[in-house]
């Protein structure tokens, strides 16, 4: 289904819904709009609008996916990839692959994000060790990393808020 079935209204936010439509409908609606609202030139304002983007996306997978949100220098964003797909507790993360995605786009910096299957996003020291991999690789090629943001059921946890970047 596509965001068709859904007219703007009068108030910022807000949408009619012009037929009848199912909670898988509103759910696969919720979902394209956390893509839209990540999508190339969009500019990253909140923490807070950042996760529940990304929560939307990535919650629900019942395997861990390690993707990047690429940015401009502006904070922009430039793309939104999924790169890797693991298993229930974990996915290999390959640093040339991200610095590839990350020059192949030209990002001045970068959100690192991954989801807990589990439902629980406290972050790990197994979440942790790639994620001082992939900085000092991002580093080298001049691109900052922003955050790592780990998504799941009940809410999103930031490494950087945590002290960890």
């Amino acid at each position: 289904m596509k965001l068709h079935k859904l007219k703007a209204s009068d108030t910022a936010g807000h949408y009619l819904i012009d037929s009848p439509v199912t909670e898988i409908d509103i759910l696969r609606m919720a979902h394209q709009l956390a893509r839209q609202r990540l999508a190339k030139g969009r500019l990253l304002t909140s923490p807070d609008q950042v996760f529940s983007h990304l929560q939307m996306l990535l919650q629900n997978y019942e395997h861990e996916v390690f993707a990047v949100l690429l940015l401009d220098s502006k904070h922009r964003v430039l793309g939104f990839h999924q790169l890797f797909r693991g298993t229930l507790e974990e996915a290999s993360v390959h640093p040339r692959e991200v610095v590839k995605l990350v020059l192949a786009h030209n990002a001045a910096a970068v959100i690192l994000v991954h989801n807990h299957p589990s439902g629980d996003p406290e972050p790990s020291q197994a979440d942790r060790k790639p994620t001082y991999a992939l900085k000092d690789a991002l580093n080298l090629v001049g691109t900052r990393t922003l955050d790592h943001i780990v998504v799941g059921l009940e809410g999103c946890v930031s490494l950087a808020e945590r002290g960890y970047l």
